[in-house]
This record gives structure tokens, C-alpha cells and sequence, in this order.
């Protein structure tokens, strides 16, 4: 009799035991799914080249975007996409049918090399042709002569890499950019140091972050999202 009692009890006790880890791994699992949810990026949200659209802590970097300090931001005009079972982000254009670049063009696109004479852009968008990304967006260059309306010793102290810039085309066959309008030049800017975005403070740039202070050639629709 004792014996058999001995057996209900452990079959009662090792019931408990199962019904407690199915509810952990039931938790578990909520607080998982919770935790990534948190961390997805927003989609259908339409962005501009250089904002911020996720982290590579859960996602990789997909077309129409460039990674920077752990961080993923646009390349593109366009509307983000999420890849849940891939993991990866990316920026679709707003339309499929790419525009064609002429001289007189005001372009936007990223700063990806700093030279001594010159700063090489990638190109992204063309103002006025519908937030329409182009199809090949080549490389185009800044020479330090067309920065501004000014002696430029340095063009490093005008731009930097991954600074988002509005520019006018003046060259097509060696695809040569102008900054030197007031509206044209840098249109967001990064921190160097912590890779913060750097505000306006006394027509300087400064982090709001580290404190840090830099110089660019600005655009006086800086920080605006305007192109």
C-alpha cells in the first residue's frame, strides 16, 4: 500500500515538474517574441538619404542602405522593407523608373572618399524627379575649386565621410558636382567621434552627444529633410 501511494506522489510531483517547464518555455518564448518585436524596424515608412532605419544587432544591411557604427541608414529615397526571416532591412525606391541626369541637375547622394582635391559622392536621388532613385547611381565627384565661393585649402574640413550632400551637376561626361550655391552642400553630417547626428549651434556643427565641434561646407537646408 505505502508503495503504491510512494508512486502516485512521484508521479504527481514529476507531472508538476513538466507543467512548470512548459510554462517557462511558454514565457520564455513571449518574452522572445516580445524583445523582437521591440527591436523591428518600422516598414512601409518613407525615408530620405542618411536616416536611420535599424541596427545590425538584428538585422542586416540590405539594398538602398550603408552601415555605420553598428547602425543601418538609408541610401535611398524611398520606403523601408523588412525581411523577417532573412533578417534584412532595406529601402525600396518610391518608383521603378529611373531619371536621367543632366547638367543643371541638383542630385543628392553620400560622401564615400575624401581626397586632397576632391570628395567623391555616390549618387542617390534627383531633386524634381519624383523621389525616384536611379537605376545605376554611379560616382560623381566635388572638386575643391567648386566647394564654395571661396579658397578652399582643405576640402577635409568641408566634407567627411558618410555626410549626406545636395549638389548641382555642371560636368555630365566626367561627372563633376557644384556646392558652392548657399541652398547646396552638406545636408546631414555624423559626429567623427560617438557617430551622432551633428546639429547646427553659431554656424558650426556640433554633437549633442560627445560636444564635439566641426566644420562643413552646410547647406542652409541642413537638418531640414528637404532636398
Amino acid at each position: 500500500m505505502e508503495e503504491e501511494i510512494t508512486e502516485i506522489e512521484e508521479k504527481a510531483m514529476l507531472e508538476m515538474a513538466e507543467t512548470g517547464e512548459e510554462e517557462k518555455e511558454s514565457e520564455g518564448t513571449k518574452v522572445s517574441a516580445h524583445s523582437e518585436e521591440s527591436q523591428t524596424p518600422e516598414e512601409d515608412i518613407f525615408v530620405l538619404p542618411g536616416d536611420f532605419v535599424s541596427t545590425t544587432e538584428e538585422f542586416a544591411s540590405g539594398p538602398g542602405t550603408y552601415l555605420s557604427g553598428g547602425e543601418i541608414y538609408s541610401t535611398s529615397t524611398g520606403i523601408v522593407s523588412v525581411n523577417r526571416k532573412q533578417r534584412v532591412v532595406s529601402v525600396i525606391p518610391t518608383t521603378s523608373t529611373p531619371p536621367i541626369v543632366k547638367e543643371g541637375d541638383i542630385v543628392v547622394g553620400e560622401i564615400i572618399n575624401v581626397r586632397e582635391s576632391m570628395a567623391l559622392v555616390e549618387l542617390a536621388a534627383i531633386k524634381g524627379a519624383g523621389n525616384r532613385e536611379m537605376q545605376k547611381s554611379g560616382t560623381a565627384a566635388i572638386h575643391v575649386s567648386n566647394v564654395k565661393n571661396a579658397y578652399v585649402k582643405d576640402i577635409s574640413k568641408e566634407f567627411a565621410l558618410f555626410d549626406i550632400v545636395k549638389a548641382r551637376v555642371i560636368n555630365t561626361q566626367n561627372m563633376r558636382l557644384t556646392t558652392s550655391d548657399d541652398s547646396l552642400g552638406v545636408m546631414k553630417a555624423i559626429c567623427s567621434n560617438c557617430k551622432a547626428v551633428l546639429v547646427i549651434e553659431n554656424n558650426k556643427l556640433k554633437c549633442p552627444s560627445c560636444g564635439r565641434k566641426e566644420s562643413r561646407k552646410i547647406s542652409s537646408d541642413y537638418g531640414t529633410g528637404l532636398v
